[in-house]
């Protein structure tokens, strides 16, 4: 009697505690009470939105979108609630669908790329000073039909420039989706036939750059409208593409809305879920399981996030920072039964449910596109979704618990400035999470640049590692919690350890190719040795003579090398980067 009173208790405070671990999330819907009182209106299929932090002043800010007739709107986040920002641009009030904010030309300030359902797509280029120019037709990206729907930014050939791939939701059998490469020059160069991608005429609401076989190749995942096949284009890292849908799993036939990518098993290989509109043939959603092999398997019924409703945005998010993303699906009412959106629990056994009480039990608008950023800076994400014609949402992230989190900003010097592209890894706890790095994905929304990592109840970091598509690697070892930190590229290489005494200077650094290196102190027998980011010797030993002397790389790779000079004082290295 005791052993089974002693069983039936255990039982239920296992339950207890299940239970629990539901309700430290909770949302609170909050856009009017934080500034917000914006609706998109009634332009087709909804708008899209970004949450991102667009005046670099560490705040996500939030930008909407526009129906036809109305302008784009900017909201700035002002130590956690919103007021209008009168930024000035020239959009002509047209139906705007894709909003985003990417620095294409790597000068260190925001420029703002909108895609237009019954225009030209638009891109502004910004002075520094928040004053825009549309650069539209000089920079090339009017080389495209109208009706164009999502974009996806990527460094799809590894220059350090950020190309733009755009989609069409075209039924009138006139323009293929099209990847545009960015030149260098402020200019963008219709490639898609060069580099092989199909031109086949689908009805696509967006893609995604994501490097789905981790080889360091930015690839492309494209899933589209009524019925016709989802694609993933491998990169061949000869500026070539090659069709690998068929092979891999992944071209699902769906009545596809998003391309959504994360990685819900902490595997290190990125997932794809797709929503799906759905009608009497299929309504239900796909999650691609990555099985790191270079296939692709759908887990949708075995994980319980098939929602079998009418899918639209995505977005996987961390939301009680217990070192499993969640994820949000927003959807439109089509019946009684049927969910109007969706927040399914990670329950950290590769399965997800949807737990009750948490907040959304108010969520029935007719929802299309979702981001996620982080409002108050407390490293618990929010949600921002768009609605047909009413006011938006923003649910706050309310959630009580004591899990910790870290959040990552990266700076790219060889890479794109943005840090597109790259795998963030976070070791905590005896365990390893993975982000990766997006400007364009779900349905036509863009995430914070921030990003999110919930450790649980770890009290420290062991290392968080960064994986650029330069090649260079960054490694950070005992980080602290409950903090934002920003990584540059090239400032934590441990290939070698750099003296921590300053006998040499190296000027301009970075370098396009010629460096100075002035000597700080005089030895009759001094000599310099140049190594790359591996250990490997580049350049031989010369004999230094001058105080000044100049050390040609133009014939390098771009990347991190280290300069090494001995001489009977001693041994000194200095860390140069190469452009």
């Amino acid at each position: 009697m005791k052993q089974s009173y002693l069983i039936h208790t255990i039982e239920l405070l296992i339950i207890i505690s299940y239970l629990n671990g539901y309700s430290q999330i909770s949302f609170e819907e909050r856009a009017g009470l934080l500034g917000i009182e914006a609706s998109y209106g009634m332009g087709e299929f909804g708008g899209g939105v970004s949450f991102f932090d667009y005046n670099n002043d560490g705040w996500d800010d939030i930008t909407i979108s526009s129906e036809e007739g109305s302008p784009i709107i900017f909201y700035k986040n002002v130590n956690g609630s919103f007021i209008v920002d009168n930024i000035i641009i020239s959009d002509d009030n047209y139906e705007t669908k894709q909003v985003q904010w990417v620095d294409f030309d790597n000068d260190g300030d925001m420029d703002l790329f909108a895609t237009c359902a019954t225009s030209l797509n638009k891109l502004y280029k910004n002075d520094g000073n928040f004053n825009f120019t549309d650069i539209t037709i000089s920079s090339g990206l009017d080389d495209t039909a109208t009706n164009s729907w999502g974009s996806s930014w990527g460094d799809y050939n590894n220059d350090g420039y950020l190309d733009v791939y755009v989609c069409f939701r075209d039924f009138g059998d006139t323009q293929p989706n099209a990847l545009f490469k960015n030149n260098g020059d402020g200019t963008f160069t219709n490639v898609s036939i060069d580099v092989e991608l199909n031109q086949i005429i689908d009805p696509t609401f967006c893609a995604a750059f994501f490097d789905y076989n981790n080889d360091g190749w930015q690839d492309i995942f494209v899933t589209n409208h009524r019925f016709s096949q989802s694609y993933l284009y491998k990169n061949n890292g000869n500026e070539t593409f090659t069709d690998v849908s068929v092979s891999t799993g992944a071209n699902v036939i769906t009545d596809g809305m998003s391309a959504t990518i994360g990685d819900y098993n902490n595997d290190g290989w990125f997932d794809v879920y797709i929503t799906n509109l759905g009608n009497s043939v299929s309504n239900v959603n796909v999650l691609l399981q990555n099985n790191g092999d270079e296939t692709f398997t759908d887990v949708s019924i075995a994980t319980g996030t098939d929602f079998f409703s009418v899918g639209w945005g995505a977005v996987f998010l961390d939301a009680d920072n217990d070192t499993y993303v969640d994820l949000y699906v927003s959807g439109m009412l089509d019946g009684s039964t049927a969910l109007p959106s969706a927040f399914y629990k990670n329950q950290g056994d590769n399965t997800f449910v949807i737990p009750s009480g948490i907040g959304f039990e108010n969520d029935t608008a007719q929802s299309f596109s979702n981001a996620i950023g982080d409002v108050d800076n407390d490293g618990f994400p929010e949600i921002f979704v768009i609605n047909e014609n009413s006011n938006n949402y923003l649910w706050k992230n309310t959630s009580q618990n004591s899990n910790n989190w870290l959040k990552v900003d990266l700076e790219g010097v060889i890479s794109n400035r943005d840090g597109i592209g790259c795998e963030i890894e976070v070791f905590a706890n005896g365990k390893s999470q993975y982000r990766y790095t997006l400007n364009g994905e779900g349905y036509i929304c863009q995430n914070s640049s921030t990003e999110f990592f919930g450790i649980g109840s770890a009290s420290s970091i062991d290392y968080v590692k960064v994986k650029w598509l330069s090649g260079v690697e960054d490694v950070l070892y005992d980080v602290e919690i409950n903090k934002t930190i920003r990584i540059k590229e090239g400032e934590n290489v441990l290939s070698i350890n750099e003296a921590t005494f300053d006998r040499f200077s190296v000027y301009p650094n970075p370098s396009k190719g010629i460096f100075n290196l002035e000597l700080n102190y005089f030895d009759l027998e001094k000599t310099v040795s140049v190594f790359d980011i591996y250990g490997r010797l580049v350049k031989g030993e010369r004999a230094l003579n001058n105080r000044i002397s100049k050390i040609d790389l133009k014939e390098m790779s771009t990347g991190i090398y280290f300069f090494k000079v001995s001489s009977k004082k001693g041994v000194n290295i200095k860390k140069v980067i190469l452009k």
